[in-house]
């Protein structure tokens, strides 16, 4: 196996984390950006190694300053990038009240879209120093209104991206006037999938095209306080404690989180899976107890190219305000 140099975004919990450990223990060097410098000695203490083979920069997701330092600490130093997997996610279902993101972004969009874009937009250099790049984004089959999480609750949808039109203060990325959590969190895995289908259209044709995966893990609830749902527990966790049993343990609908890990760290790696068209793989529920990861198509909207270019200007044009 090729050793990589890979880049990971929430890697210091849940699916991130568990793709981390595994791809440490094959021997890839690994880059894995964190919120501050508690979170980052935590982890290296958590993954161990030389800081030759696993370096965690200081990257707050909901600061696009931070964001941007980072990205310049990495290009000063100029070591290509094979993998960048952008993974990290944020949902706080439950909630009736926007947070806010350093520079006034609703803190689901800043943090799941906005951060995201600026950086791969500001490390894709590295990643085109590759000989072998690849891209890859942990989105949600909600991003889908006929899916069955996406059918609860309101869909996801950007109308006219008129919330980002709009910028800071906004509720609604698509500019709905009432704030809605679970739909924010639907339209940002919406968002992740036009971002890669724009890479993959737009970098199809360069001398080292790069390979462009979105993923959908499935439902994911670990047995910890970690991970995705953490945000939600506190906002509704006697909702949260009868969702999770029903899901996890009666119904046996969810993936584990080393499952989950395990398949990220494949999307990562695979060499078989190196190729210039756009890809989109699903781990969904086919019966009790049973799990399928196949290739599959996206959503219609998140298929759209059109849309796809117009969520990637406007959100350069917010990103380079900061």
């Amino acid at each position: 196996m090729i050793k990589k140099h890979i880049l990971i975004t929430g890697a210091s919990s849940g699916i991130g984390l568990e793709a981390a450990l595994q791809l440490h223990s094959a021997g890839h060097q690994l880059t894995l950006p964190c919120r501050n410098s508690e979170t980052a000695a935590e982890l290296n203490q958590r993954i161990g190694g030389s800081a030759e083979m696993v370096q965690t920069p200081i990257c707050d997701l909901a600061d696009l300053t931070s964001v941007a330092s980072c990205a310049k600490e990495l290009l000063i130093k100029r070591n290509p990038i094979d993998t960048l997997v952008l993974n990290a996610g944020l949902q706080y279902s439950g909630s009736k009240q926007p947070q806010w993101s350093k520079q006034g972004f609703e803190l689901t969009i800043a943090v799941n879209h906005l951060a995201h874009q600026a950086l791969l937009e500001q490390l894709l250099p590295l990643l085109l120093l590759s000989k072998i790049p690849r891209l890859v984004i942990t989105a949600s089959e909600v991003h889908d209104p006929q899916s069955p999480g996406g059918k609860v609750g309101a869909p996801a949808g950007l109308a006219d991206l008129h919330g980002l039109q709009q910028g800071a203060g906004a509720l609604m990325i698509d500019g709905g006037n009432i704030f809605n959590a679970e739909k924010a969190y639907k339209d940002s895995k919406l968002c992740n999938l036009l971002m890669a289908q724009y890479i993959a259209h737009n970098h199809s044709t360069n001398s080292t095209p790069i390979t462009v995966i979105a993923w959908s893990p499935g439902l994911v609830i670990p047995r910890s306080n970690e991970g995705f749902f953490r945000y939600s527990r506190k906002q509704n966790p006697i909702g949260q404690t009868i969702f999770t049993f029903i899901a996890r343990d009666l119904l046996r609908i969810c993936e584990t989180t080393e499952g989950a890990g395990k398949l990220l760290a494949n999307l990562a790696t695979e060499k078989q899976l190196e190729t210039t068209k756009f890809q989109y793989w699903c781990n969904r529920v086919v019966g009790l107890g049973k799990l399928e990861f196949k290739q599959t198509d996206p959503s219609t909207e998140a298929s759209c190219l059109k849309l796809a270019e117009k969520l990637w200007q406007l959100s350069a044009k917010q990103i380079n305000k900061v």
